[in-house]
């Protein structure tokens, strides 16, 4: 597996334990530029895996107005400085061994990516490598493998998952073999669709009324190409193919579907919910007015011209192959970026406190707390 970009080594104060930090293994940091979050991770090694000690989450929209311009906007790149520096400053807070921050989309198509991303360097000293669209998909797949799973069929030698990320300005699909018995996987092929929720709501709007169909019907022609390549549907005809997602959509439509009071990862991550409880889920959403969109909890002033865009990508997902079970995973980039440094320097590194893969009956669908970017 081919390895894109370089991790950068931090000194000075970087190089000083947090006041209060506890004696732990190695200290690795993670950042995640995307379309249209900036994420970052910090995560120590321990005895038994890994544990975060710090996170950070800000909606930057880096990738607002690609669309139609083809360049990063000034206003855009001004948020996602404001949010890495943010990221420089808590990092500094912790004794890190390795740094590796990433760009994504917005990067790859803008013709002022590169451009950008010196200018980050020479601003605020920080290096960020602009991935490919495979090793996006290489890394959700990495931090995801624990929870490919079938639980509801006996371990067979060789069996499919399907694994996608909505993201802002791209959504990546990967199509998997899963070896049940060995509990590994194997990538057959990937596709990184041109339509994130950035995308999708500057083509056809918020998703209110008929432009919701015309947007899951948008998707859906971009996975023409990749179900002919490998004949997914026949495989989940069969009954053999997993589902499984990482994005804020997701998270968000299983925390409506529990009806949860607030946001709570040990409920979601894992979860196995049945894709008809997810379409309910955004059955609830697209019942509510722009305005009620906008005070619903789990979506927001700042979300609310992404959520219906999100559950587009997801539905379409879903209709093209249309598998009885989804399962959620609240982890990314940012946990396959930890994995990989932490494996590369001799540290066995697995999510520490790990969740038993697990189905849920929904309750009645009520409010849930505002904790995610989609």
């Amino acid at each position: 597996m081919m390895r894109q970009g370089t991790e950068q080594r931090l000194s000075g104060q970087a190089q000083i334990r947090a006041s209060g930090a506890r004696q732990a293994g190695p200290f690795f940091g993670a950042i995640d530029l995307g379309t249209n979050n900036c994420r970052l991770m910090i995560a120590a090694g321990t005895p038994n895996g890994f544990r975060v000690v710090d996170s950070f989450n800000r909606s930057v929209r880096l990738g607002e107005g690609l669309r139609v311009s083809g360049r990063l906007a000034e206003e855009s790149m001004t948020r996602a400085l404001d949010a890495l520096r943010i990221c420089v400053e808590r990092m500094r807070q912790w004794p890190l061994s390795h740094v590796r921050a990433v760009a994504t989309e917005a990067c790859r198509r803008a013709v002022n990516g590169r451009e950008f991303l010196e200018r980050v360097q020479t601003e605020i000293g920080l290096t960020i490598d602009i991935i490919t669209a495979r090793e996006e998909a290489e890394l959700a797949l990495e931090s995801c493998s624990p929870l490919f799973r079938m639980p509801s069929r006996p371990p067979s030698q060789s069996e499919r998952g399907v694994l996608f990320d909505i993201g802002g300005g791209s959504t990546e699909v990967a199509w998997v073999r899963v070896d049940q018995e060995r509990k590994s996987q194997t990538l057959i092929g990937t596709t990184s669709m041109p339509v994130g929720v950035i995308t999708l709501q500057e083509m056809f709007g918020e998703g209110h009324g008929s432009s919701y169909e015309d947007m899951v019907s948008h998707v859906q022609s971009h996975l023409v190409g990749f179900e002919n390549v490998h004949r997914i549907r026949r495989e989940v005809a069969q009954g053999n193919a997993c589902l499984l997602g990482t994005s804020g959509t997701v998270t968000t439509l299983a925390g409506v579907a529990l009806a949860l009071p607030r946001y709570n990862r040990a409920a979601i991550d894992g979860l196995t919910l049945p894709g008809q409880i997810m379409r309910s889920a955004i059955d609830t959403l697209r019942s509510l007015s722009r305005d009620h969109l906008a005070m619903h909890p789990c979506v927001g002033q700042d979300r609310v011209k992404y959520v219906l865009p999100g559950c587009a990508i997801f539905e379409a997902i879903h209709r093209t192959w249309p598998i009885e079970e989804v399962t959620i995973a609240d982890r990314g980039l940012r946990d396959g970026m930890l994995l990989r440094m932490a494996r590369d320097h001799g540290q066995r590194f697995t999510r520490e406190r790990r969740r038993t893969h697990r189905h849920v009956t929904p309750r009645s669908r009520g409010p849930l707390g505002n904790y995610a970017t989609i």
